[in-house]
């Protein structure tokens, strides 16, 4: 079975946070109520929060670890985007949980983005969506500055969410 390349270098640069010069990046970081890192973590290991978010996610296993392959739909009807994805790394520590993605032939991006819960010295719990990126193809190129509008309200959105989910634990 023939199994596709990610679509860009810099494979994991998510993980420890230094992204790649030359790229788009995006960075959105929101505080998490005391107490809801094992919720919260639990939340994006198990793709609930992007499915909260209204994300439909097809996965190919029930957490993510590295080698699973995703695929997230966002749209109704023929306006649906699909964006092929593949993990490429994954922690599930004290204080951190969660995982990084890039992009499959046929995301309309290139690049990878990760979705991380922290624990910080002092016990406060943090969400972190982090990404770099180019265009991929005609649609995110004809997008342009909306394309990087939709991808930090992406990031705003999702946080939203598990902030949501976490206040009703």
């Amino acid at each position: 079975m023939h199994v596709p390349a990610l679509t860009y270098p810099h494979v994991g640069a998510t993980r420890d946070g230094r992204l790649p010069a030359g790229w788009r990046h995006v960075r959105h970081r929101v505080r998490l109520p005391d107490g809801a890192f094992a919720a919260a973590g639990a939340a994006v290991l198990s793709w609930r929060v992007h499915r909260s978010a209204g994300i439909r996610m097809d996965t190919d296993a029930a957490r993510a670890e590295p080698g699973v392959r995703v695929v997230s739909r966002l749209g109704v009807g023929p306006l649906r985007m699909a964006a092929p994805c593949q993990v490429v790394w994954a922690v599930d520590d004290a204080d951190r949980a969660g995982f990084g993605y890039g992009t499959l032939p046929g995301h309309p991006a290139r690049g990878e983005e990760a979705f991380v819960v922290s624990r910080d010295a002092v016990g406060r719990v943090w969400f972190e969506v982090m990404a770099f990126s180019r265009p991929g193809g005609c649609l995110m190129r004809a997008a342009g500055p909306a394309g990087r509008l939709f991808q930090h309200a992406y990031a705003w959105w999702l946080g939203r969410t598990l902030r949501r989910l976490c206040a009703r634990r």
